[in-house]
């Protein structure tokens, strides 16, 4: 099975920086795509950042400059640093894995973001 682990959330203040790091173990084979999601309270998750392996990089228009994806070409990890953060980026985050050997994707848990005003 693949499992997901998150880390690197936590509390800030405004304009202040946070890196978040996922790690995937188990059987992986064929990775698309990595990225980052996230859900706000009372809102629908929404994509942050995704990286499609030997393609491009999205980023959503309200973290474009602020934030950067990255991937350990040696590990199946893929990191998100967050600079100047706002209090609109508090959330929880979720790194996603898009493998070509499984129809659908795996989610992490989850790890919480919290920007103080």
């Amino acid at each position: 099975q693949v499992k997901l682990v998150e880390s690197g959330g936590g509390l800030v203040q405004t304009g202040g920086s946070l890196r978040l790091s996922c790690a995937a173990s188990g059987r992986i084979f064929g990775i698309n795509a990595m990225g980052w999601y996230r859900q706000a309270p009372g809102k629908q998750r929404e994509l942050v950042a995704r990286m499609i392996i030997g393609g491009s990089t999205t980023y959503a228009d309200s973290v474009k400059g602020r934030f950067t994806i990255s991937k350990d070409g040696a590990k199946n990890s893929v990191d998100l640093q967050m600079n100047s953060l706002k209090p609109e980026d508090t959330a929880v985050y979720y790194c996603n894995l898009d493998l070509s050997s499984y129809s659908y994707d795996f989610w992490g848990q989850g790890t919480q973001v919290t920007v103080s005003s």
